[in-house]
């Protein structure tokens, strides 16, 4: 009784209010935004989930965006809804153009609502990056990233889309949101006028500066008219366009300055076109790389100033309003990975925030796939309908073998459902590949290690480390169910000469056991053999800020074309060269969103790929090889391979001949393309099976 007595009195916002100041003091101060009065300075970004175009997406919606709200965050933006059908990202994507589309609205907003939150409506036009054969733009310049040619706009369908944004805004109000974002970055239609790289018109909506701002202006103006002055409206513009024919940092500025002017409350800033080849969000990207950018932003103008992109730890987000660089900070992909950061932030427990690692793997990635977005990290994102916080009907003795990322994930998800769970971990720590995998840079695979440090610390699962469990033990053990996640081991290939001590295994490498020379051949252009010579590259400085902007060619001052100047050459840290016996052009399996940024930069600082190779053999001399029917000698001082992985789960066979049944997850299940995506998920889905 005096706990729960405890409890009520620390929820007074008096003593909330003790306790979150000292750790997180401007993160948890409230703020006037136009109309509304924002709790903390913690907004929950806009981000496409594909949820829209599910039968049962305004539920999963409503469950998704409610669980954020009751996790502490004090401004939701929605996904881009579209305010006609010419502006569709693709075609069974989300529009607010009619009244017959309120209620479906209804259920999320009433949703959030009740889960004590605030939310808006983004309105998008895709302009030339619609996925429909309808698709418009400024002008009928195709986009590098889309296979169609948008129609241009006349200059009455121009004025149209001004109105269409304004009545989609007034929609958004009848619908119960507090307020919308005008996207007005990234590259959509209204960059597309902004820019000389998309706008070759010769009314008044094109040429001067004056006139290619027109159009975003003449928006702000009919919705502010349309919705009134106590209804909320931001405008996600670029800080950083970072393509050519972009705006500069002073025409972005004077854009800034006239939105303000026009009636936007509050400044969300963007970063980079879609098309822009920079990396902006991807984990290669150092954290808050882009603070100069918003700075100048909020320099020009009075109303609040939203920094974005690669935000994801709450000392970072307090960092960045305590310098003065914005005066709230978009959380978009931190919040798939965990609902409950700003509450955990806020009540001093920010080391149990599951941290986003920009992996973009059930993302973004996923969203390319024409998938319902997720999260590698937390793969209830989006599914919390069909994966619901309640207790399983009985509990269950379970034992889970292996502690990597598949057996964490369904140990604790089995417990966290009520059930008796017993961990077994054959080495002396937990982890399994993500050990190996948080040492190539820019991946921040420690984060997830010390979040399930964490959650296993705040529970009962009995952790056995430094213990190979054998069948005759798990048989004795009198267990309901039985879990195999014990993991993958490197695939030797059949190579003459395999044995010779020039030959590494990748997690020798990754693991620090043993490190290559100089000159070094990578076997294998897969996933881990990009990130071994990401590992093996990558110069000493090459996470820090201003080194990855030099890299990429990011003017810090954004008085480029676009904001970009020529990049600066990075010299690799060894000699390399990467082989696959495959023909097919290398690195099929990396991920959509981040594979082209990663193989850019091996090719910057001079790694080779050769495919179609036949390994000969492996001798004093280096590996020889047969590439373009031609004999090759590699005079390399080691072989490292990353030729696959084989499963390790004989312990399957040695229970079945006991009559146990045992469920095999993660690499242990099946170890090609093995990954942390789908190890998580597995864990997660078979503790909901048990």
């Amino acid at each position: 009784m005096w706990a729960c007595t405890l409890s009520r009195i620390m929820a007074r916002p008096e003593y909330t209010q003790k306790r979150i100041m000292p750790s997180f003091p401007r993160l948890f101060q409230p703020l006037q935004a136009g109309p509304l009065t924002l709790k903390n300075r913690i907004i929950m970004g806009s981000m496409h989930t594909r949820l829209e175009a599910e039968a049962d997406g305004s539920a999963r919606a409503a469950a998704f965006y409610a669980e954020r709200a009751r996790g502490g965050v004090a401004l939701i933006v929605t996904g881009g809804y579209s305010p006609d059908a010419y502006g569709l990202l693709e075609a069974d994507a989300g529009a607010l153009d009619h009244p017959d589309k309120i209620a479906e609205h209804r259920v999320v907003t009433d949703a959030v609502h009740a889960a004590g939150g605030k939310i808006c409506l983004q309105i998008l036009h895709a302009g030339r990056y619609a996925k429909h054969d309808a698709l418009v733009g400024a002008s009928d310049i195709p986009s590098p990233i889309n296979r169609r040619k948008p129609r241009a706009l006349t200059t009455a369908e121009v004025e149209q889309t001004v109105a269409s944004f304004a009545a989609c805004a007034a929609l958004a109000r009848a619908a119960g949101y507090d307020g919308v974002e005008i996207m007005g970055s990234e590259g959509y239609l209204i960059s597309q006028f902004t820019a000389l790289r998309t706008n070759n018109r010769s009314d008044r909506y094109g040429g001067a500066l004056e006139n290619r701002l027109r159009f975003p202006l003449d928006i702000v103006r009919a919705t502010r008219a349309r919705v009134g002055a106590d209804f909320l409206i931001l405008f996600r513009m670029s800080a950083l366009d970072l393509v050519e024919g972009g705006l500069n940092a002073e025409e972005t500025l004077q854009l800034a300055r006239a939105l303000e002017a026009a009636g936007v409350d509050v400044l969300d800033t963007g970063i980079g076109w879609h098309e822009a080849r920079v990396p902006t969000i991807a984990y290669m990207v150092p954290r808050a790389a882009w603070r100069a950018a918003t700075t100048r932003i909020k320099s020009a103008v009075s109303i609040p100033v939203v920094a974005t992109n690669r935000i994801n730890t709450p000392e970072l987000a307090e960092e960045l309003l305590r310098e003065g660089v914005a005066d709230l900070v978009s959380l978009a992909r931190p919040l798939l990975a965990d609902a409950d950061f700003a509450l955990k932030a806020a009540e001093g427990r920010a080391d149990a925030i599951n941290t986003c690692i920009a992996c973009n793997q059930a993302c973004l990635d996923f969203l390319f796939r024409n998938k319902v977005a997720s999260c590698l990290l937390n793969p209830r994102a989006c599914r919390e309908t069909y994966y619901p916080k309640v207790t399983a009907l009985r509990a269950k003795r379970v034992a889970v073998v292996g502690a990597g990322a598949a057996g964490l994930s369904c140990a604790l998800t089995a417990f966290e459902r009520g059930h008796s769970v017993t961990l077994y971990e054959t080495q002396g720590e937990i982890g399994g590949q993500l050990n190996l995998a948080k040492q190539v840079p820019g991946k921040e695979f420690a984060e997830t290690l010390r979040y399930f440090h964490r959650r296993l610390a705040k529970s009962s699962v009995q952790l056995k480390t430094a213990h190979c469990v054998g069948a005759d033990e798990l048989a004795q053990g009198g267990y309901d169910a039985v879990v195999l996640a014990s993991g993958v081991r490197p695939r030797l290939p059949d190579i003459p000469g395999i044995d010779h001590p020039k030959v590494l295994r990748y997690d020798e490498v990754l693991s620090g056991a043993k490190v290559p020379g100089a000159r070094v051949a990578i076997i294998g252009a897969g996933g881990i053999g990009f990130d071994v010579a990401e590992f093996l590259s990558a110069p000493p400085a090459s996470a820090l800020v201003p080194e990855f902007l030099d890299a990429w060619g990011v003017d810090p001052r954004g008085m480029g074309d676009g904001g970009l100047v020529a990049p600066k050459p990075e010299k690799a840290s060894r000699s390399i060269v990467m082989l696959q016996r495959k023909s097919a052009a290398p690195g099929k399996t990396l991920g959509a969103t981040t594979g082209w940024a990663l193989r850019m930069e091996l090719a910057r600082r001079g790694v080779p790929v050769l495919c179609g190779v036949s390994y000969q053999r492996i001798d004093d001399a280096g590996l020889h090889i047969l590439h373009e029917g031609q004999p090759k000698l590699l005079a390399v001082d080691h072989i490292v391979l990353c030729a696959g992985q084989e499963p390790v789960n004989t312990l399957r066979a040695e229970l079945a001949a006991r009559g146990i049944a045992a469920t095999p997850i993660g690499g242990a299940e099946r170890a090609e393309e093995i990954d942390a995506l789908r190890a998580i998920a597995q864990g997660m889905e078979v503790a909901y099976a048990l």
